[in-house]
């Protein structure tokens, strides 16, 4: 890898009016910034993150999930703007890939398209049929020849429909060159990384225009936008999982975390949400159900069940408003109105409709075990922590507060009582 990759991302993003910083905005359960990250880990073993807006709280998240990846800190009040972002930038290859925080829908074969041929700059460029708004490319004899700002346009050239995308793909030896002399001699007093290109030209360097896809190189500025993003991700992930033979029912109504995995011949019918790193194998997901950090084997879940995080579903059958909570379930038949939480419950067993484990004191969390070919009657609370072992009864309505023993019934209701003509009495009927 003879590349090296500065991502820009110290904005404070104020026209996504929120607390949390722009580029740990989610787009299909990541960060924006992981996905570019995640893009820029294909082709470079020297990745720079350039930071400022709550740089502690974004370098802590990346931590968490990336190991060698370098931290530079912009001096945004002496050194602001995109420019600004460059000044002490130390990059370890011949060539520099500079990005954007905010470009979540980048792909590994656009940024390859940009590291390729000998010239001095690659810079990525887009043609737009309205490029109102935007400062124009101007191309000679296959050549970016300059920049100019809309507002500095002639006539003629707000007809270029050529714009910049915002990334570029350098020679170190002319960063280490240009990036010092820039100035924030302009109406904003900031440092423009664009400068460059303009210094380029006039030595005679060669910056060579890359033509790319606007959806890939899509900022992210505001909720609206954050939405757009999401709706192309999804469409990719969908895409990409029907392609390789996952069936899918109005898959613009289904929501498929990046993260997700599919293994298998798999169904997932209209509705359904899968969140986080959950993997399902050869199984049928059914209408309006929802999947967190879970994985599923050889099941059909819903419709309408909810399988929440750290669960394992094996051989089962999940029916409607079910939900289960970081249990493992092998080999299990719980077909309405259930909770299981904190629970292993093995091959066989039968949970009847209203079944709940009771796992929760207000201060801990207790497990329940329950064995095989074990029936669980209907509106059984199971008080935990509570072991039942194999071929075991429970019947109905029961509160099981003790553990149980192989072959037992177990029963906790009182008994039933009638009273005579009592409906006649009360309406005062004959």
């Amino acid at each position: 890898m003879s590349i090296s990759v500065v991502i820009l991302a110290a904005g404070q993003g104020t026209r996504m009016k929120s607390t949390t910083p722009k580029v740990l905005h989610e787009i299909s359960g990541k960060p924006m910034l992981f996905h570019a990250i995640d893009a820029a880990q294909k082709i470079s073993n020297d990745i720079t993150v350039v930071l400022y807006h709550q740089a502690q709280r974004i370098q802590a998240e990346i931590e968490k999930e990336y190991k060698n990846i370098h931290f530079h800190m912009q001096d945004a009040e002496k050194y602001p703007g995109t420019g600004g972002a460059m000044k002490g930038v130390n990059v370890k290859h011949t060539k520099a890939l500079i990005l954007n925080g905010d470009m979540p829908l980048i792909t590994m074969d656009a940024l390859n398209a940009l590291i390729q041929g000998g010239a001095d700059i690659n810079m990525s460029v887009i043609k737009l049929d309205d490029p109102s708004g935007y400062g124009r490319v101007v191309i000679l004899d296959s050549k970016v020849h300059e920049i100019v700002e809309e507002k500095d346009c002639i006539p003629a050239q707000k007809e270029i429909q050529t714009v910049n995308a915002g990334i570029y793909c350098v020679k170190k030896e002319l960063l280490d060159k240009y990036i010092p002399l820039l100035n924030n001699e302009n109406a904003q007093k900031e440092y423009y990384l664009t400068d460059i290109i303009k210094m380029a030209v006039e030595e005679d360097k060669i910056v060579h225009p890359v033509m790319v896809e606007e959806e890939e190189f899509k900022g992210v500025n505001s909720k609206l936008d954050l939405a757009h993003a999401e709706e192309i991700m999804q469409r990719r992930i969908k895409t990409a999982l029907m392609k390789s033979g996952v069936t899918m029912r109005l898959p613009e109504t289904i929501y498929i975390d990046s993260r997700a995995t599919f293994e298998g011949e798999c169904i997932v019918e209209s509705g359904v949400s899968i969140q986080g790193a959950t993997h399902i194998k050869s199984s049928h997901i059914k209408t309006n159900s929802v999947i967190e950090d879970s994985y599923i084997e050889n099941s059909d879940i819903g419709p309408m069940g909810r399988i929440r995080p750290q669960s394992q579903i094996i051989n089962t059958h999940i029916g409607n408003f079910v939900e289960v909570k970081k249990s493992t379930l092998r080999g299990v038949k719980a077909g309405h109105l259930t909770y299981l939480g904190d629970a292993t419950i093995e091959e066989g067993t039968n949970i009847g409709a209203g079944v709940i484990t009771c796992n929760y004191d207000g201060k801990s969390k207790y497990q329940t075990h329950i064995g095989k070919n074990v029936f669980v009657g209907s509106d059984t609370q199971l008080v935990a922590p509570v072991t039942i072992p194999d071929e075991v009864m429970i019947g109905a309505g029961t509160t099981v507060t003790k553990d149980a023993q192989q072959g037992d019934l177990v029963l906790s209701r009182s008994a039933q009582k009638s009273i005579k003509n009592f409906f006649y009495k009360f309406f005062e009927k004959a």
